[in-house]
């Protein structure tokens, strides 16, 4: 059996999946926590990295690995490979205004990169430290991304062996940054000098998909098979996760967690001047044309907690319901949200009557609002031309026989619930794979719930009326 190795370095954790490269079998996994926090050095995520190997029972059998991560970021770089300053994750919002300034700037930022720059982006992030630090923003000599860097490290690079020249990284993660072209596959250094001010900053190299990005030698560290372990490209998240579900042209991805997103893998570039949906590059060759909500499983979470109940006991609370819940419509603003862009709205309950206002049309009002917020994401991306033929359904909250029931009611399109998984782990163990084999692989995806289309109008009619 030929094992390879794949990493989801996210937010909260690291962790590694070690599966068989015939059948994406599991075989073992290991993991380990980060720090919290909206910025961090990223010698935590090496060591986090190290101990999840450890914790998955060592390298030494394994064939290929790859490390998909938290998307956009800011990692910067001396010339001497060492971390400047502490990274600035996606979720650290700083930078909302030096968003706006560069969008302000570059009149035509969307045909160029594909996206209206915001926060997260790392082309913004850098621009901040240009105003905010100027001392570290003049030392800066390479910036890379979460999983660029940590596949250097693996690489055997960093302040012992600072060859910057060998940083890599692959479009999909690229496409994120506001400084790359997901369509010509190159970047724009322009938009990069205009970010931080400097000219001649090093950029990772763009690996191709399923080619190598190098090997591991056998050090203390990390033993090896003989010959090394060849490492892929890298993902950023959700197109590794994209790969781990096996999605393909056609497929829509919507995921509940913390907040909502709604992606597609697309042979269509996006770019959509109202910035609504986010115009990346998947980890195929193809497009990833991406929509984020604010409100997701934490609606579910308030109204669970508001009713007494359990998320199993609001599911079937649910279902005792009517579809359209009776007249009852929770447009589920509750942190204001993202899509549409209302930071400063609240949630906001609708068409209480005596006879709508019970237990079970509440719980379901909750589903249907977090669910017809999502299905605004997919209308979004269909102006972009996105053709959807399934709903990969994933996130703890698609588990709930209720939240998949329902989804089957408010989108029109066929709804599929894998069973749970770590998926981007297991999209960089693909591109392992791939990288190792020369041709992606194509692995059984395990079923959780397949509803049948139950589409029902009232549902999205009320919310939209309001």
């Amino acid at each position: 059996m030929t094992l390879v190795a794949g990493v989801d370095s996210s937010t909260q954790s690291c962790k590694v999946v070690i599966v068989d490269a015939a059948t994406g079998v599991t075989v073992r996994t290991g993991r380990a926590a980060h720090p919290a926090g909206t910025e961090v050095d990223p010698e935590a995520w090496w060591t986090a990295l190290q101990h999840a190997i450890a914790d998955a029972g060592g390298l030494a059998d394994v064939a290929a690995i790859s490390v998909g991560g938290q998307q956009h970021g800011m990692v910067v770089l001396d010339h001497g490979g060492r971390v400047i300053r502490p990274a600035l994750l996606w979720n650290d919002t700083r930078s909302a205004q030096a968003a706006r300034d560069l969008a302000a700037e570059v009149p035509d930022i969307v045909a160029r990169t594909g996206s209206i720059p915001v926060a997260s982006f790392t082309s913004t992030k850098l621009r901040w430290l240009r105003d905010a630090e100027p001392e570290n923003a003049a030392a800066v000599a390479a910036v890379a991304l979460p999983h660029d860097w940590l596949t250097w490290r693996l690489r055997g690079f960093g302040p012992q062996n600072p060859r910057l020249d060998a940083l890599t990284t692959d479009r999909s993660d690229a496409s994120g940054t506001g400084y790359f072209d997901p369509v010509s596959g190159e970047y724009d250094r322009e938009l990069l000098e205009l970010a931080i001010g400097n000219s001649g900053t090093v950029v990772p190299r763009v690996v191709a998909p399923g080619e190598s990005a190098g090997v591991i030698a056998a050090s203390p560290e990390f033993p090896t098979p003989e010959g090394g372990i060849v490492v892929g490209a890298g993902a950023g998240d959700n197109a590794g996760a994209a790969l781990g579900l096996g999605a393909r042209d056609g497929d829509v991805v919507v995921s509940i967690g913390t907040s909502g997103t709604v992606f597609a893998v697309t042979a269509t570039p996006s770019h959509d001047e109202t910035g609504t949906v986010a115009g990346f590059a998947d980890a195929s060759g193809l497009f990833l044309p991406l929509v984020a909500t604010l409100n997701a499983a934490r609606v579910l979470d308030s109204i669970a907690a508001l009713l007494g109940v359990t998320h199993d006991e609001l599911g079937a609370l649910a279902l005792q319901a009517e579809p359209g819940s009776g007249g009852l419509v929770l447009q589920p603003y509750f942190e204001g949200e993202r899509t549409p862009n209302l930071p400063d709205a609240t949630a906001t309950l609708f068409g209480m009557t005596l006879a709508s206002t019970t237990r079970p049309d509440l719980a379901r009002s909750a589903i249907e609002g977090l669910l017809c917020g999502l299905a605004d994401g997919l209308d979004a991306l269909r102006a972009q031309g996105v053709q959807a033929h399934r709903i990969l359904l994933i996130g703890g909250a698609a588990q709930n026989r209720a939240v998949s029931a329902i989804a089957a009611q408010v989108f029109e399109v066929p709804v599929v619930v894998p069973s749970p998984g770590e998926y981007v782990a297991l999209g960089a163990a693909a591109q392992a794979a791939w990288a190792l084999q020369g041709e992606r692989p194509d692995w059984e995806l395990p079923i959780a719930a397949e509803p049948a289309i139950d589409t029902r109008p009232i549902i999205r009619q009320q919310y939209s009326a309001r």
